[in-house]
């Protein structure tokens, strides 16, 4: 009598889809606390703790070939269809968005080294911006990754709605450094560094906002990365 191996092979699936989504969540854990390390590390002028990001980011590309391994497997072993196959989509898509804000928080960092590594520190006013976009920047990486946890699809949304206030504040404060920068020409090295810093926390939460478009995709089957924000917004309230 031949017996039956489906409900074990359906459950080691669940196991192994399961496993690939912890691990992008732990991998998301890790950057935020890059994020937080590196901007700590400005506010406390700590040359010391920038160079350990910097130094941890091999951690964070570690986790990149560790999900990548996972996601050939299931897609070559398995051959996911359907609401799997957007799991395994979505985690592979997280995965590469995560790893490239594990490197604004390394650049951030290195930015935090050369500042405070020179002779003269940078004037106070120069850094006024950091702290805010910083804020705004690791307020919807948590987000994206709490709605990702949560397979919550109006958070997901909110998110990525959030990220028109975070490209304001980029414009207006790359219009300050530029201010700065013609009234007194000997900030322009300083201003320099902070400009890369304020389009690192930019582009982090570029990077925030496709996680939170995946999650929509995931739990929805509908690709918003090209919808406008009214739009998400109305499908957010809508429900659909």
């Amino acid at each position: 009598m031949s017996v039956s191996t489906d409900g074990h092979t359906v459950k080691r699936f669940d196991q192994q889809l399961a496993s690939l989504r912890s691990l992008v969540l732990e991998m998301g854990g890790l950057v935020e606390d890059q994020i937080n390390r590196a901007v700590q590390a400005l506010q406390d002028e700590d040359i010391a703790a920038a160079r350990e990001v910097v130094a941890r980011d091999h951690v964070v590309n570690g986790f990149d070939v560790r999900a990548d391994e996972e996601v050939v497997n299931l897609l070559a072993l398995r051959q996911p269809v359907g609401s799997d196959l957007r799991m395994v989509l979505s985690m592979a898509k997280t995965v590469t968005d995560l790893e490239r804000i594990g490197d604004e928080a390394q650049k951030i960092a290195r930015m935090v080294t050369q500042i405070y590594d020179g002779n003269s520190a940078p004037n106070a006013r120069l850094l006024r911006d950091v702290a805010n976009m910083a804020r705004l920047a690791a307020n919807m990486l948590h987000g994206a990754l709490d709605a990702l946890a949560r397979m919550d699809v109006d958070k997901a949304v909110e998110i990525a709605c959030g990220d028109e206030e975070l490209d304001s504040e980029f414009q207006s404060a790359l219009r300050r450094l530029v201010t700065f920068m013609m009234e007194d020409p000997r900030t322009i090295g300083h201003a320099i560094d902070v400009l890369f810093m304020i389009k690192a926390l930019e582009r982090i939460g570029d990077h925030s906002k496709n996680i939170a478009e995946y999650v929509v995709y995931l739990v929805k089957g509908k690709d918003v990365r090209h919808v406008t924000i009214e739009t998400l917004a109305a499908q957010g309230r809508n429900g659909s």
